[in-house]
């Protein structure tokens, strides 16, 4: 079978999956010199075609310069995408053999083949969570784009995709973990809170913390400073906010209760005279 467009004479080499909603190939281009590669989706059911149509027309994320070529071929509509070897991430990435500054380029690496996708947020989270992410040997990484459609949801949004990418990023810095790395502990401690709804947030945390190891300007240690300890520095205005409440409470209960300023005048009558001796004379 070929899929044919007006550029594109398509010819599968490989069946990476066939589904009830889509097909997933390999596919080289006849109608290319070099007979350049390709993944394509051959798309069977109406409602996930209109559906992906309507994401790529009607949202932010159009999918413009990773979705190569879409066409009818007979009721199918076929979706083509780069395609490049495949070196999955989760395979060939080995943090114990990097540095920390190594790893961490690998996280800001990963974030960016995410963030310049430009593919809609439900198509995105299929290939995140799907394993599409690869690295190359020079440590840049990448994406595939073999999606089965019928897991995609369409309600997915940037919240989810991020999460998802923020724990395959701590997962990168676990073998790192052991060195007090700055990166390793805030990325763990607002995963665990549910904290990244937003890539660009993940991406400023993760590219401050990441240069601790060069020479970091004075706002950037306060900054720093604050991030780590959030939690403690909240804690302690919890607790003083308390305290300030149970004194105002007090200050009131008292002027209610005993009239003018009778709490401070309690306080002062009691040192005025101490034992037999008055403080007066």
């Amino acid at each position: 079978m070929i899929y044919e467009s007006g550029k594109m004479r398509l010819l599968p080499v490989s069946t990476r999956f066939v589904s009830e909603v889509n097909d997933c190939y390999i596919c080289r281009d006849m109608a290319s010199s070099g007979g350049i590669l390709y993944t394509v989706l051959v798309v069977h059911d109406h409602d996930v075609v209109r559906r992906v149509i309507e994401m790529m027309r009607m949202g932010n994320r159009t999918g413009e310069g990773t979705l190569i070529d879409q066409f009818s071929h007979g009721d199918k509509q076929i979706l083509v995408f780069p395609y490049h070897r495949e070196r999955p991430l989760k395979e060939f990435y080995s943090g114990d053999a990097m540095t920390l500054a190594q790893c961490e380029e690998t996280c800001i690496s990963t974030l960016l083949a995410c963030i310049t996708c430009d593919l809609p947020y439900p198509l995105l989270y299929l290939l995140i969570k799907g394993g599409q992410l690869n690295i190359s040997a020079d440590r840049s990484v990448f994406l595939s784009y073999e999606m089965d459609l019928s897991l995609m949801d369409p309600e997915i949004g940037e919240s989810e995709c991020t999460d998802e990418c923020a724990h395959i990023l701590l997962e990168l810095l676990e073998p790192k973990s052991g060195e007090k790395a700055t990166s390793y502990y805030l990325l763990s401690k607002k995963t665990a809170n549910g904290s990244y709804d937003r890539f660009t947030d993940l991406y400023r945390d993760i590219t401050i913390a990441a240069v601790s190891n060069k020479k970091l300007s004075v706002f950037a240690r306060i900054r720093l400073w604050f991030k780590r300890h959030t939690d403690n520095i909240i804690g302690i205005l919890f607790w003083l906010s308390v305290f300030l409440g149970i004194v105002a409470l007090s200050l009131l209960i008292s002027k209610l209760f005993l009239g003018g300023n009778s709490w401070l005048r309690l306080l002062y009558n009691t040192f005025k005279q101490i034992g037999t001796e008055s403080l007066l004379q």
